[in-house]
């Protein structure tokens, strides 16, 4: 009882580092526009459709490339692309086609947007368009630096300070930079709280599965650390459903933050875990810790910590010596993630493996945003796919284990991959029947190795190893959209280096130990 109260409130926070992560999908959407006018318009032409208002010609707009012509109430007549505006010398007859002389002029007066799908983003909101529109594309890159850095930041600072603290720190920053997010003024404050949020969702969602690890017996453990990342799902069709029922980008923000607060007025009745508390000496408290469990779970004689680790009473009285204690600091460092040869081949294997999974995920995902469609629905379905490749991956994990379900996922990737290059262009559904394939082995994998990185190492760096591990991640998916790039060389091309990556990933793999049913090491 106590165990599955612990989960369920720290999973369900998960929700928010999904909800997060996607928010920019619909919050940074550009819609059409054209350049702004210097006056009230009295007719609008759009090639062969007159209209009175420019509201009513968006319908109509199907590129980039067209334009509107306005005749304003001074008779004047302009014609209105997205990055420039031209006055016509002759204004006699209002025609589309005019072959006449033209003056260009810079969109001074701002631009004018197509609101029948979102009444605000904050592309409209600071004019992130034309020679601004590299701000544009910088808002998710920027956010993906910040999960990087907050993935290694609160991962050591979870095997420093206890997971506990860090756990109630970055839900209740999720919450404030959430909210704060939605009452920015201006582009740089928003991009500046947007990517301590950034920090804050990785960390938690880091320290989250290092948490529930910790806390979940070897028998649970697989289908609860997977399951985290069902609920990280949950969050993404959350962002999907508010956006559909939510046009304003800052309102949508709000409802957004609002999902975490429930956990938020909850977190500080969450336990520190036993595991950490061991290994940082304090049997004390481990103790007390230990007692609440069984007082929940109704167990009549509660272990005794002193003897479930076999420590001599006198030697906790004596205290330790001053090595021990250097010792103790140095083992919070990165460098102990390589240090040995066996723990580096180790260390690289599963760093490769995490950056392999998230290059995947989002070059797969990147270019199923081809599907067309209601991209609510889609963005719904996206989400609701991984809910199964999860479930597949925990009965593989417990029947055959943790290596023997990753190998043959990562090479079915890369085997899709492959297919998907033989398939001709016009069999569209077997494209997207192959890519959405290619998705769910992929995601087999790059949920598989959140709870293999845990069991490989020891409590003293396991927040660590599992934070560096993500950082690796967080570098995949800031790699994926210039990877998605190279199609303009060759149209396989991100494919053919997923499968080349998902293939050596495998082959490296086979080295790593089974950590199936074994218990947790603490040194």
């Amino acid at each position: 009882r106590f165990q599955a109260c612990v989960y369920f409130a720290s999973a369900f926070q998960a929700m928010s580092c999904g909800i997060h992560y996607l928010a920019s999908v619909f919050m940074a959407v550009t819609p059409n526009f054209v350049c702004g006018i210097p006056g009230n318009v009295s007719s609008v032409l759009f090639y062969n459709s007159s209209e009175s208002s420019i509201e009513n010609i968006w319908t109509l707009w199907t590129s980039t490339e067209n334009y509107i012509v306005v005749q304003l109430e001074n008779g004047e007549i302009w014609e209105l692309n997205q990055c420039s505006r031209s006055k016509r010398e002759v204004s006699l007859n209002l025609a589309y086609e005019y072959k006449g002389n033209k003056s260009m002029f810079s969109c001074s007066d701002g631009f004018l947007y197509d609101d029948t799908k979102w009444k605000s983003t904050v592309v409209t909101q600071w004019d992130l368009v034309c020679n601004r529109e590299w701000l544009a594309k910088l808002i998710q890159p920027t956010f993906m630096l910040g999960v990087l850095i907050g993935a290694v930041i609160f991962g050591d600072i979870a095997d420093r300070l206890g997971r506990q603290c860090v756990i109630w720190f970055t839900s209740a920053g999720q919450f404030v930079f959430g909210i704060a997010v939605a009452f920015t003024f201006d582009y740089y404050s928003f991009m500046i709280v947007r990517f301590l949020l950034a920090m804050v969702s990785s960390g938690y969602l880091v320290v989250a599965f290092v948490y529930v690890t910790e806390f979940v017996g070897i028998k649970a453990r697989t289908w609860a650390s997977m399951h985290v990342h069902a609920f990280f799902a949950m969050g993404i069709m959350v962002v999907a459903l508010v956006g559909f029922l939510v046009r304003t980008w800052w309102v949508y923000q709000v409802f957004l933050s609002i999902a975490t607060l429930p956990f938020v007025l909850c977190c500080w009745m969450l336990p520190e875990t036993p595991f950490w508390l061991l290994s940082e000496e304090r049997y004390e408290d481990a103790q007390k810790v230990v007692n609440i469990m069984a007082r929940w779970n109704k167990v009549s004689t509660p272990c005794k910590v002193s003897e479930l680790c076999s420590v001599q009473q006198d030697d906790l009285v004596s205290g330790r010596t001053g090595d021990n204690d250097t010792s103790s600091t140095k083992k919070h460092n990165i460098l102990d993630l390589f240090c040995n040869w066996h723990i580096a081949r180790r260390t690289i294997t599963v760093w490769l493996i995490w950056f392999t999974g998230s290059l995947g995920y989002y070059v797969f995902s990147l270019s199923s945003v081809n599907l067309g469609g209601n991209e609510y629905l889609n963005l719904f379905l996206i989400g609701a796919v991984e809910l199964p490749c999860y479930v597949i991956a925990c009965i593989g994990m417990d029947k055959l284990g943790r290596r023997n379900t990753l190998i043959p996922f990562l090479i079915l990737s890369a085997v899709i991959c492959v297919l998907i290059m033989f398939i001709p262009q016009d069999f569209n559904i077997l494209i997207i029947l192959a890519n959405m394939a290619g998705k769910f082995s992929i995601g087999v994998a790059f949920g598989l190795i959140y709870l293999y990185t845990a069991e490989l190492y020891p409590t003293i760096v396991r927040s660590l190893a599992v934070g560096s591990g993500s950082m690796m991640c967080r570098a995949g998916s800031v790699v994926a959209p210039f990877c998605v790039y190279l199609r303009s060389v060759w149209i396989f091309m991100p494919l053919l280096l997923v499968g080349i990556m998902a293939l050596l990933s495998a082959i490296l793999t086979i080295m790593l130990p089974e950590t199936l049913g074994k218990p947790l090491t603490n040194t």
